[in-house]
């Protein structure tokens, strides 16, 4: 015999409400706040959902916790099992002295699942890193994509694993010692999908650039940011997660006195007081603005850390050469040195990418380093380009190890980007999966015409809806045992070792950071206290006027007869020690 259950939703804007509940009809009742309600017998695993008005279809749940039929279809009774954790001595990880590792479940491995990506646990353990980010997991229609398209934000990606998956995955992790971060999209919901808006106010006029708004300062806002909000600590809380990636909070309109994310960072700590481990919010936003960071106290909103485009810029195209875009602002040794120093490079200053001031300056003696995520790409540097191409592609594998060693040895908390390690050369491409022909044949439009504008041919643009773009983006794990990939990941593991194991590396504070460099001769030295990284950009051998003990090369490195300087082959780097 089922037991009753009690069903609401918050619908503000049908004037009838029914539950369906597998293949039965149930009329509920309108309460305060518009949330209707019903108690009726279910049991875990039945098919729910809502039928609007005289409209007979049936709507999945906002707060759906699982889809497996898709997003269009009704919802299914689930909750995670308490009793299947066996994570119960884990305490967390601070993010601050952390490396972390983004991926992409769908194409980490052949099978694309969380049970496949266990299997690869101990290479993440192997390499150094402190936690693994996972691109968005939520239920999005279609089988593959990104994830920024999801529409169910409760409902973990059936093709992925499920919420069970998800579960396993995690507590894998906390059993080899790795956190995990969830890449969370909160600013806007994907284009198929998405029947929120038939309950209430959940999007508002304005626009992003992937749609529109969610309503987060509007009239009947109040329940909305309390899906927000409540969908974030579900996470952390139901599911073990140790910290979010909030996605492009630029685009989170709140006018409101208290902005969102401090909301959120507020209803966070006292989350992470509760469950007694540390709990980290990293913001993505390209703005420069320290106020993400800032403590409530000083008047920010009291996030950890966030992603910091300007590292990558001037790191990338000083390596690589590349200036087209919002590279355009970056590439020279000067421009590399002063984001080393600062954390940004646009702190006020004026960007000719963007046609105005842009970003405003960090108190280095305030806010740590390690409170700026930097990165050699991301997913976004990568599957942004036209053709999805890695550095590994146009890169020397010396050149990869400068812009690791760079990153590694820096003040600010490292991510590096499934498969860098050992310089993958399999792309990661755009991929979609939309099933509606339409958006289909829209969303592979869209993707000529964008890089049209810059010139490439619409032949060379891999069609987003084409599933092998989707295959091709899968890594391939035969690469890091193979020459030269193997060496490439040595120096990742040699950096990520040094880091783990000297102070002066995970120091996070900017004044303590120096930096030399000679434009002319293609030479950058950043010094940490007693360790001292020297890179040669150039193709011909330099003499960096650095001494010391080598310790990590990529090429191995001469020492002038003075000993006060060390000559470093082309494309190459060396970290000196001076501590003897």
């Amino acid at each position: 015999m089922s037991s009753a259950r009690r069903f609401d939703v918050w619908a503000p804007r049908p004037h009838r409400v029914r539950l369906h509940v597998d293949g039965e009809l149930h009329e509920m009742v309108r309460g305060p706040g518009d949330r209707w309600h019903a108690t009726v017998p279910a049991e875990p695993g039945g098919r729910y959902g809502f039928v609007l008005d005289e409209d007979p279809t049936v709507l999945p749940d906002p707060r759906s916790p699982r889809q497996p039929d898709g997003v269009h279809a009704p919802s299914m009774l689930h909750s995670v099992d308490p009793a299947r954790w066996t994570d119960t001595g884990w305490t967390g990880r601070q993010l601050a002295g952390s490396v972390v590792y983004e991926l992409h479940i769908g194409t980490f491995t052949p099978e694309g699942t969380f049970d496949s990506a266990t299997e690869h646990l101990d290479h993440l353990v192997r390499l150094g890193v402190g936690f693994v980010e996972l691109m968005p997991v939520n239920a999005f229609n279609g089988t593959h994509n990104w994830g920024y398209d999801g529409v169910l934000w409760y409902a973990v990606h059936e093709q992925y694993g499920g919420p069970d998956g998800l579960q396993r995955f995690v507590d894998a992790c906390h059993r080899h010692g790795l956190g995990v971060l969830l890449d969370v999209v909160h600013n806007h919901l994907g284009p198929s999908g998405n029947h929120l808006d038939r309950f209430g106010p959940y999007l508002t006029a304005g626009d992003t650039a992937w749609g529109a708004a969610v309503n987060l300062d509007g009239p009947d806002s109040g329940p909305v940011r309390r899906f927000v909000i409540d969908n974030a600590l579900r996470w952390m809380r139901d599911f073990h997660i140790d910290g979010l990636r909030l996605d492009a909070v630029h685009a989170l309109v709140d006018r409101t006195a208290t902005h969102l994310l401090e909301q959120l960072a507020v209803e966070t700590e006292s989350l992470s007081t509760h469950l007694g481990r540390p709990l980290t919010l990293i913001a993505e936003s390209d703005r420069n603005d320290p106020t993400l960071i800032t403590p409530r106290a000083a008047g920010g909103h009291g996030l950890h850390a966030h992603w910091n485009d300007d590292v990558h810029h001037a790191i990338h195209a000083a390596v690589s050469g590349e200036r087209q875009g919002y590279y355009g602002d970056f590439g020279s040794l000067q421009c590399l040195a002063t984001t080393l120093r600062q954390g940004y490079f646009h702190a006020g200053t004026y960007s000719t990418f963007r046609g105005r001031t842009h970003g405003r300056p960090l108190d280095i003696r305030r806010t740590p380093a390690s409170a700026l995520l930097a990165y050699t790409c991301t997913h976004d540097q990568v599957g942004n380009r036209a053709t999805g191409d890695r550095p590994g592609a146009y890169l020397t594998f010396g050149q990869l190890a400068i812009k690791a060693a760079l990153v590694l040895c820096s003040p600010f908390t490292p991510m590096l980007f499934m498969g860098e390690e050992w310089g993958a050369s399999t792309p990661f491409r755009y991929f979609t999966s939309h099933p509606e022909p339409g958006l289909a044949a829209a969303t592979a439009a869209g993707r000529v015409a964008e890089f049209a504008a810059h010139g490439w041919p619409a032949t060379d643009i891999p069609d987003p809806q084409d599933p092998r773009t989707f295959d091709r983006s899968k890594l391939d794990w035969t690469e890091p045992d193979a020459a030269p990939h193997d060496r490439l990941l040595r120096s990742y593991r040699d950096l990520l070792a040094l880091r783990a194991d000297r102070s002066d590396l995970t120091d996070p504070w900017l004044d303590r950071v120096a930096v030399d460099y000679d434009e002319d001769a293609q030479w950058i030295a950043l010094h940490r206290n007693t360790i001292h990284l020297a890179c040669n950009l150039g193709s011909e051998p330099v003499t960096v006027p650095v001494g010391g003990t080598p310790v990590l090369w990529w090429d191995p490195p001469t020492q002038d007869p003075t000993g006060a300087a060390t000559v470093l082959p082309g494309h190459s780097f060396a970290v000196l020690d001076t501590a003897n």
